[in-house]
């Protein structure tokens, strides 16, 4: 909690100005204890008797429809204030949305060693159960917690994060964005513009890198008969991210399987049983995954690179010389790596399109780094792409891919003035506050220039001043996306081939954003791409 606000407490408490500074520098903790009010009293949608609040997330029924979650969470900040309880959630914890950077900041700051991410109980009974002959121990660290999930993260952190085993990527990251670029190329029409499909492409591309980084090897999902299982693999990854939301916020029926046991009984009467469809296709697209995963995997283990070509899986065998933990992470990068970072893309350059001049100023910046638009990448060149980054930080800003994370609680905790008991899944919506003009001056627009170190609006100071818990498009802390290394990596080159060709426009109505399944425009993204001379 910052000075201002305990301050303010203090004085709201002993209805008086004069205020004892020690007791505003440093609150002893059985304090903060002591004065917390009650779990009960924190606002938010009262349940109905039976029905809970799960009624609300009911299709056509409820006003809660998941697509429109950004909206609902502006809702509740602006009814309900920076702290919002959603209780009586049948089959699974209550829901609290924090919208306050300082006690975010206050959250991540406490927590455990091995810090609980309330993400996918589907998933991991996928991994754990329904799977658990293929997993093992070792089922990665996407909805793994305890000390399962500390002991893989260890093993992986060394490739993952390491700065230098990212920058060993830049050119063959570097050849798939050109043959990208290309590619936009054929499927132009005589205006200059791609189909409605274009994310599509988009996913082609990252599926091609994500295979390229994990197993060193290459798809073929750019050329004109593209591989099937790119498609495949494709389709099963967007089927998965769609299915999530609905299986853990709407009536989660699917735990009625959770018992090995119980699944073969209810397996002749699956496709009869409406609530139970979606978990089956849920679980249909995580075993295409993994089959066309392993189906490369195998290719994958008989390469003989030197180190500095290994893809991510032969860099994890040389460190760990076990094979499971090669496979299992790139099983885990693929589930997460294709659609996420595609739709960044997506986002980037149509609001690059939308504001011509800030377009502008990026394209300059990279002739001035790349003077041939054929020039090839390194680290040095990347790095003096300052203004580039200012543009995807911006943009995942005002649209966060993924629109929030958070935690479970492991332990009670005092969040905002209230007791908050264990097992609670708290919601950090950065969507919400990275657009709030109380934590973002200017919020509204579309401003690159506040990401960097000297901004050139003088006249606003407040631009460039922002919590640093205030947008966190890749998490925080000890379980931060653990790809995001890679994915900056694979956004900063696409965009800069992208522009350095082309200048992107969009001549079609403005798209409003929603989640389906990532936060991403509404709408075919008709971009047009004009070659540059």
């Amino acid at each position: 909690m910052n000075i201002a606000k305990r301050l303010q407490r203090i004085i709201a408490r002993n209805k008086s100005s004069v205020v004892n500074l020690d007791e505003v520098f440093h609150i002893p903790e059985e304090n903060i204890w002591r004065n917390a009010l009650p779990y009960e009293q924190i606002p938010g949608p009262k349940p109905l008797p039976i029905l809970g609040n799960n009624w609300r997330f009911i299709p056509y029924i409820g006003p809660y429809q998941i697509e429109n979650i950004d909206k609902i969470s502006k809702d509740l900040y602006q009814q309900y204030g920076s702290i919002v309880k959603i209780d009586k959630l049948f089959g699974r914890p209550d829901m609290l949305f924090v919208f306050d950077p300082d006690e975010i900041e206050n959250v991540f700051r406490q927590e455990d060693v091995m810090p609980h991410r309330p993400a996918m109980p589907s998933l991991n009974y996928y991994k754990h159960v329904y799977r658990k002959e293929f997993f093992g121990e070792d089922a990665g660290v996407i909805a793994v917690h305890g000390e399962k999930w500390q002991k893989f993260r260890s093993k992986v952190n060394k490739v993952m994060l390491q700065p230098k085993v990212t920058k060993t990527y830049i050119k063959p990251i570097e050849t798939i964005a050109m043959e990208f670029v290309q590619r936009i190329d054929k499927i132009r029409d005589s205006n200059n513009e791609v189909a409605s499909d274009f994310l599509n492409e988009l996913h082609k591309w990252s599926l091609e890198s994500v295979a390229k980084i994990a197993l060193d090897v290459r798809l073929g999902c750019l050329e004109d008969h593209a591989n099937p299982d790119t498609q495949k693999m494709i389709d099963a990854v967007n089927t998965f991210f769609v299915n999530v939301p609905m299986l853990e916020i709407r009536m989660p029926f699917w735990r009625v399987l959770k018992d090995p046991m119980i699944y073969p009984r209810f397996k002749t009467y699956i496709n009869a049983l409406d609530t139970i469809r979606e978990f089956k296709t849920y679980i249909n697209a995580l075993d295409t995954i993994r089959e066309i995963c392993m189906k490369y995997v195998e290719a994958a283990l008989k390469n003989e690179n030197s180190e500095e070509e290994q893809s991510v899986l032969q860099k994890v065998l040389r460190l760990d010389n076990n094979t499971k933990t090669a496979v299992i992470l790139a099983l885990d990068m693929f589930l997460v790596g294709i659609d996420t970072t595609s739709n960044a893309v997506g986002s980037i350059l149509y609001q690059l399109a939308l504001h011509q001049d800030k377009q502008q100023i990026l394209f300059e910046e990279l002739s001035n780094v790349l003077p041939d638009k054929n020039s090839e990448f390194d680290e040095r060149k990347l790095d003096q792409m300052v203004y580039l980054k200012a543009c995807i930080k911006e943009t995942l800003r005002k649209y966060p891919v993924v629109i929030g994370n958070g935690r479970t609680t492991t332990r009670d905790l005092v969040i905002g003035g209230y007791h908050i008991p264990k097992g609670v899944q708290i919601i950090f919506q950065h969507c919400v506050i990275s657009n709030t003009e109380k934590y973002f001056a200017r919020s509204d627009e579309y401003v690159p220039e506040r990401w960097l170190k000297s901004c050139p609006y003088e006249n606003d100071v407040s631009l460039s001043k922002h919590h640093p818990f205030a947008s966190l498009p890749f998490g925080y802390g000890k379980r931060m996306c653990l790809g995001r290394r890679f994915a900056d990596l694979e956004i900063q080159t696409i965009i800069a081939k992208i522009l350095r060709h082309y200048e992107v426009q969009y001549h079609h109505r403005k798209l409003d954003y929603y989640v389906h399944p990532m936060y991403t425009p509404n709408g075919p993204l008709k971009l047009r791409f004009i070659r540059r001379s």
